[in-house]
C-alpha cells in the first residue's frame, strides 16, 4: 500500500508577491532561540499563527515590528529587505503596517479622543473621519469618548487599537491574540471588522491565536511553530481533509505496517493511540472499521507538537 504524508501538503511562498518575509531570522533570550525561523505572509492573504505558550509567536511578531532585534536572518516588509534601508525609509514602511497587542499599550491616562489625537499627529495619512466612522460602528463614540485606556473593557480596548490601525490606511495588519478574552459578541464583532477590511485584496494579516476557531474562519494559511521552528505551513483547508484514526495497538500496528502513512505522529492516551491522517476519506475507505474523526487545528497541532513520531 503506497504511503501518504502525516501532515498537510507544505506550501512554498518563495514565489508569491508577500507583504511580509522572515528570513532565517534568529534570535536568544537565556535558553530560548527563536529560528533560524522563516515565513511569509502573501499579499490578498491571512496568515494564522498558531503553537502552544512559549513556542515564540509573541517574539517573532516584537521581532518583525523591531521591538526586539534579530541578531541574524532580516525582515522584508512589502519586498524590501528593512536590515538595508535608511531609518525613514523603514519608518514609511512601518507606516503602512498597523499592529494589534494582546493588551491595550496606549498611555493609561488618555482618552479615546486623545489617542486619535496622537494617531494623527504621528501619521499624516490618519483619516479622523473614517476613525470616527469605525469608533461609531464600534459603539466607543460618542459614550466613550472621554473614557481613560485605563478604564476601557479589554473589548473596547482592543476596538480602539484596530480603529486608529485602520484609519491610518494600513496594508498589513500584525494581531497578537486579538480576541482573547473577549465574550462571544465582542468576538464577532472584531472577526467581522477584519473580514471587511480584507475584501481589499491588496491588503494582508498575520494573526496569532490561541482561538483556533477564529483562525479556521478567517486564515488562507497556517504556520505552526513550536520552539523556535516553524513545524507546519499550510493552506488551512488542508486541515479539513485532515482526520485523527482512533486506533488500539493492535490497529495502529496494522497501519503502520502496512505503510499508509509517512512519517506518522502518534499520541498515546488511557484506553487508545490517536494517529493523524493526511486524508480521512481515503483512511476511513482503506480501514472502513476504524474510527476516523474530522480533525481540527487544536487537534493536528498537539499531535505534530506533543505526538511520538514512529
Amino acid at each position: 500500500m503506497s504511503t501518504t504524508p502525516t501532515s498537510p501538503d507544505v506550501v512554498d511562498m518563495s514565489t508569491m508577491p508577500c507583504d511580509l518575509r522572515v528570513v532565517e531570522a534568529e534570535k536568544r533570550y537565556g535558553d530560548f532561540t527563536l529560528g533560524p525561523l522563516t515565513m511569509s505572509v502573501p499579499r490578498g492573504t491571512i496568515v494564522g499563527l498558531i503553537g502552544q505558550n512559549g513556542a515564540g509567536k509573541t517574539t517573532l511578531m516584537k521581532s518583525i515590528m523591531d521591538v526586539t532585534h534579530l541578531e541574524s536572518g532580516h525582515v522584508e516588509l512589502f519586498g524590501r529587505d528593512v536590515s538595508g534601508l535608511t531609518d525613514r525609509e523603514v519608518a514609511e514602511l512601518k507606516g503602512r503596517i498597523g499592529y494589534v497587542s494582546a493588551v491595550c499599550a496606549y498611555p493609561q491616562g488618555m482618552t479615546v479622543r486623545e489617542v486619535a489625537r496622537m494617531h494623527s499627529l504621528a501619521y499624516p495619512q490618519f483619516d479622523q473621519g473614517r476613525f470616527e466612522e469605525l469608533a461609531t460602528q464600534m459603539g466607543l463614540l460618542p459614550t466613550s469618548a472621554t473614557k481613560k485606556v485605563k478604564d476601557l473593557s479589554r473589548g473596547m480596548g482592543m476596538k480602539l487599537q484596530l480603529c486608529c490601525a485602520l484609519a491610518v490606511g494600513v496594508s498589513l495588519l500584525v494581531m497578537d491574540e486579538p480576541t482573547a478574552g473577549l465574550d462571544p459578541i465582542v468576538r464577532e464583532e472584531v472577526l467581522d471588522i477584519i473580514r471587511t477590511w480584507m475584501e481589499d485584496e491588496s491588503r494582508s494579516a498575520l494573526i496569532s491565536s490561541h482561538i483556533t476557531s477564529d483562525l479556521d474562519r478567517l486564515a488562507d494559511y497556517l504556520v505552526l511553530i513550536d520552539n523556535g521552528h516553524v513545524l507546519m505551513t499550510c493552506e488551512r483547508d488542508a486541515v479539513a481533509e485532515m482526520g485523527v484514526a482512533r486506533l488500539r495497538s493492535a490497529e495502529l500496528e496494522r497501519v503502520l505496517a502496512d505503510g499508509f502513512v509517512a512519517n506518522p505522529h502518534v499520541l498515546r492516551h488511557d484506553l487508545n493511540l490517536d494517529l493523524l491522517v493526511p486524508d480521512r476519506l481515503a483512511f476511513s475507505r482503506a480501514y472502513p472499521d476504524y474510527i476516523c474523526d474530522p480533525a481540527t487545528i487544536d487537534d493536528v497541532m498537539v499531535l505534530l507538537v506533543k505526538g511520538e513520531v514512529r
